[in-house]
């Protein structure tokens, strides 16, 4: 496995500071177990024989500790990563290329909904006009539908808190819901 650039653990650390909040104890853990393994490279690297070794042991035993901690505070973690996350991370590649691609599609996904939706509203005045002129006598039916005063062929009426009421439901600010 090669080094971790400089950018890419300050991208790390970027992430896991923005989600402090949430995992708060378990980062704590997470950022002993990553100084212990900066003390040991650097401990390495500055080997000098017998002198450094009982300091380089105890570098080793607060890791493992370290990790143990990590280990027990991690248990009741309920966060689960998408694998397709953990795949980007595993060839290499910045999981924000992933989030950039997941919101694209959504957009998209949006897009192609909006399309459908207007698309429906125009079939909608469409029928509504080859009705009018086909039984000029449902004119007003019609245009209570158009106007939404009517759900499922119930007639909504004003009610004293300004919504709209129809058999069995109420409407107010827009939202649905059953009368008690």
């Amino acid at each position: 496995m090669a080094p971790a650039a400089l950018d890419s653990v300050d991208g790390m650390l970027t992430i896991l500071s923005s989600i402090y909040q949430a995992y708060g104890n378990k980062i704590d853990r997470l950022k002993d177990v990553i100084q212990d393994l900066y003390e040991i490279q650097s401990s390495v690297h500055g080997y000098l024989g017998p002198e450094t070794h009982q300091e380089l042991i105890r570098k080793i035993h607060d890791l493992t500790n370290s990790l143990q901690s990590l280990t027990a505070t991690s248990q009741n973690l309920t966060t689960e990563v998408p694998p397709e996350i953990v795949d980007y991370l595993e060839e290499g590649r910045n999981p924000d290329i992933y989030t950039r691609e997941f919101v694209e599609l959504v957009q998209k996904g949006n897009q192609y909904l909006k399309g459908k939706s207007e698309a429906l509203g125009s079939f909608r005045d469409i029928l509504a006009e080859e009705i009018v002129a086909g039984f000029p006598e449902l004119r007003e039916s019609v245009k209570d539908v158009l106007e939404g005063k009517v759900i499922n062929g119930e007639v909504k009426v004003q009610n004293e808190n300004g919504g709209t009421e129809a058999e069995g439901i109420t409407q107010r600010n827009g939202d649905f819901e059953e009368k008690r």
